[in-house]
C-alpha cells in the first residue's frame, strides 16, 4: 500500500500499533520531524522504518520508543533478527543469534536500569590458544570489551544502577574459519514497552569479499616476524569496516585468510584447490556449525572483490596454462556475483600485498566480462614506512589509507561526491621533467615505490631551469592539505610550488640532506582546482643529484 501524509491527530492511534524504534528519541525530536514531515524535506535520518521516505508512519515509531509502561520489570529478551539489525553473515539455531563471518555484528538500542548480554561459545573454544574466536562489545560507540571466546557461555554487563538508553554493538573481530560467537539475550531491568529495538539500517549497503586482508589478519602483529593469532586479527581496523564507516554505510562479508580464485594459497605453486572463495560465497560460513545456504535477502548497493593475492604463485608457475584459467575463473565468479546481486556496481581490485601480473588479468577478465557497472583499479602495495603486521600483513596505516581510496573508488562507480579525505594525490599524478633554457638534466621514477630521481648536469641560472613536476592534481575546495616528502642529496636548498596555472596555491622551501632531509607543510585551498601540479625547483646549480621520496599530498580535513 502506498503510504501518504496523514493528519497529526492520527499519530496517537498509530502509536499504540506500530512496533520499532531506532534509538532514544527527545520531544525535541518529535517536534522537529513534525515540522519536517510538513514541509516534507525530512532528512534520511528519521527513515525509521527503511521506507525510502520520510512521513507520519516515522515519526509513530518514533513516539512509540518514548512509551513505558511505568511498571520496572526485569526480562530476557532473546536476540533475533527482528530484535536487532544485523551486519554481514549470521545464522540463528538453538535460540542463539551466531554471528559468523569476519565483522558478523549486532546493533540495538537498550533502554533500561540495568542490562547484561548472554554470550555463547561455539565449538571453537575448543581450538588451541591462539585460534579460538574473538568478539568485542561497544556501548554507544564506545569499547566496553574484547574478549577471546574460552566457555561455552559468558556474560558481559553493560551498565547496572543507572536509568539509561544508548545503542550496542557485538561483533566478532576473528574470521569465520575460527568459529562463531553467538548472542543469547539481554536481559534488562526496565519500564520501557520495547526495551530492546534495531539500530537504524544505514541507506548504503556494501559487501567485501576477500582473502586475508579483508579479515584485517595480523593487524595488530607488533611485527612481519609475528605468527598469526586471533588475538592479533581484528576486522574493526580492515579497509573493509573503516570503508563502511567513512561512506556511512552498512556492510556484509565473505572473506577467508589464504583464499584464492583458483587457487588458494601455495608457497611452491602447486594448486590449492580446497581455499577457494567462489566455493563459500553463497554460504552462511565455511566452518562446518554454519555450514548453512546464505539468503541475499537484502541487495547490496555495491560489492568489493579484493581477490588474487593467494594465486599469484599458483599462477607464476605456468603463466601461459594457468593465467587463462584464473581469467576463466574470474569471469564465472563475476557471473555468480552478478546473479546474486544484479543492480550493484562491483568494484574488483588486488594489490595491498603484491601482484601486478595478477592485476593485469583481473582487468582482462572485468574487460571481457563487459559489464559497464563492473570496475577495477589497482591498490597501492604497503610500505615498510607504514609498518607491516603478523606475517607481512598490512599494518592498521596501510589498513586506513586503503579505505581512503576504497571510499573514493566506491563513490565514483556509485556517482556520489567524494570529499576525498584521506587520498594522497601524488598517487594518481603523472612524473615530469621540465628543462629551461640551456638547463640539462635526466630522471628516472621509480615503478616501486615513486621516488623520483634527477640528476642535473648544466642546472641553468635560476631555479625554475631544472624542474621536478606532478601533474594532474585535483584539490577540493575548502581541503586542508598536508605536503610531505624525503630529500636526499648534497646538502642544499630549493623551492617547492603547487601552482595552476600562474596562480599559486602554495609555496615552501626544502633542503635536502646526504642521510636524507624531510618537508611537511600544511595549506588551504579556498577554490577547487582540476589540474593542479607540484613542482621542486631544483635548477641553478651544475652537477647535482637528488632523490625525492615518499611524496605524499593529502587533504586531511
Amino acid at each position: 500500500m502506498k503510504k501518504r501524509m496523514v493528519s497529526l491527530a492520527a499519530v496517537c492511534a498509530l502509536c499504540i500499533t506500530v512496533a520499532g524504534a531506532a534509538k532514544s528519541w527527545t520531544v525535541n525530536d518529535i517536534r522537529a520531524l513534525q515540522t519536517w514531515i510538513l514541509t516534507n524535506g525530512a532528512p534520511a535520518l528519521y527513515d525509521l522504518d527503511n521506507s525510502g521516505e520520510v512521513d507520519i508512519f516515522d515519526l509513530a515509531l518514533m513516539k512509540r520508543s518514548m512509551h513505558t509502561t511505568g511498571d520496572m520489570q526485569s526480562r530476557s529478551i532473546p536476540i533475533t533478527s527482528k530484535t536487532v539489525k544485523l551486519q554481514s553473515r549470521t545464522v540463528e539455531q538453538d535460540g542463539i543469534l551466531w554471528l559468523v563471518q569476519s565483522g558478523s555484528a549486532a546493533e540495538f538500542i537498550v533502554q533500561g536500569r540495568s542490562a547484561v548480554l548472554q554470550i555463547a561459545g561455539s565449538s571453537g573454544i575448543k581450538n588451541k590458544e591462539d585460534y579460538r574466536p574473538r568478539y568485542a562489545v561497544y556501548v554507544d560507540d564506545e569499547l566496553l570489551c574484547d574478549v577471546i571466546m574460552e566457555q561455552a557461555s559468558e556474560t558481559v554487563e553493560l551498565w547496572n544502577g543507572t536509568d539509561r538508553t544508548a545503542s550496542v554493538k557485538v561483533m566478532l573481530l576473528s574470521e569465520a574459519m575460527y568459529g562463531g560467537v553467538g548472542i543469547r539475550s539481554v536481559d534488562v531491568e526496565s519500564d520501557a514497552a520495547q526495551p530492546v529495538s534495531p539500530a537504524v539500517e544505514n541507506p548504503l549497503l556494501i559487501e567485501f569479499i576477500g582473502d586475508s586482508i579483508t579479515c584485517a589478519y595480523g593487524v595488530e602483529g607488533s611485527s612481519q616476524g609475528d605468527s598469526f593469532k586471533t588475538s592479533t586479527e581484528n576486522f574493526s581496523k580492515s579497509y573493509a569496516y573503516l570503508t563502511a564507516q567513512k561512506l556511512g554505510a552498512d556492510y556484509t562479508t565473505c572473506c577467508y585468510s589464504g583464499h584464492g580464485i583458483v587457487s588458494g594459497y601455495t608457497s611452491d605453486g602447486t594448486k590449492n584447490a580446497a581455499s577457494l572463495i567462489p566455493d563459500c560465497y553463497e554460504k552462511s560460513s565455511k566452518y562446518a556449525d554454519y555450514n548453512t545456504t546464505w539468503d541475499f535477502a537484502r541487495q547490496p548497493d555495491a560489492v568489493v572483490i579484493n581477490l588474487g593475492t593467494n594465486d599469484i604463485n599458483y599462477v607464476a608457475a605456468d603463466p601461459e596454462i594457468n593465467s587463462a584459467e584464473f581469467v576463466e575463473s574470474y569471469k564465472a565468479f563475476l557471473q555468480t556475483v552478478r546473479t546474486k546481486n544484479p543492480d550493484a556496481v562491483i568494484v574488483c581490485t588486488v594489490g595491498t600485498m603484491g601482484g601486478d601480473a595478477v592485476y593485469k588479468l583481473i582487468e582482462q577478465a572485468v574487460s571481457e566480462f563487459d559489464d559497464a557497472k563492473i570496475s577495477c583499479y589497482f591498490s597501492k602495495t604497503h610500505s615498510m614506512a607504514d609498518g607491516l603486521g603478523s606475517d607481512w600483513h598490512p599494518s592498521a596505516k596501510t589498513q586506513q589509507n586503503s579505505a581512503y581510496v576504497l571510499a573514493d573508488e566506491i563513490s565514483k562507480a556509485l556517482g556520489l561526491e567524494s570529499d576525498q579525505i584521506g587520498l594522497n594525490a601524488a598517487d594518481t599524478a603523472s612524473y615530469d621533467l621540465v628543462l629551461n633554457g640551456t638547463a640539462n638534466a635526466a630522471h628516472y621514477v621509480s615503478d616501486f615505490d615513486k621516488s623520483f630521481w634527477v640528476n642535473t648536469v648544466i642546472g641553468g641560472s635560476d631555479a625554475a631551469d631544472v624542474q621536478a613536476v606532478l601533474n594532474g592534481i585535483t584539490l577540493k575546495s575548502g581541503g586542508e592539505y598536508v605536503l610531505s616528502f624525503d630529500c636526499t642529496g648534497e646538502a642544499a636548498e630549493f623551492p617547492v610550488v603547487i601552482r595552476s596555472g600562474s596562480t599559486v596555491l602554495f609555496e615552501g622551501e626544502a633542503s635536502a640532506a646526504a642521510d636524507g632531509a624531510h618537508f611537511e607543510e600544511s595549506f588551504t585551498v579556498k577554490n577547487g582546482i582540476e589540474d593542479a601540479e607540484l613542482a621542486f625547483l631544483l635548477g641553478g646549480k651544475d652537477s647535482y643529484s637528488v632523490t625525492l621520496r615518499n611524496i605524499s599530498l593529502v587533504r586531511v580535513k
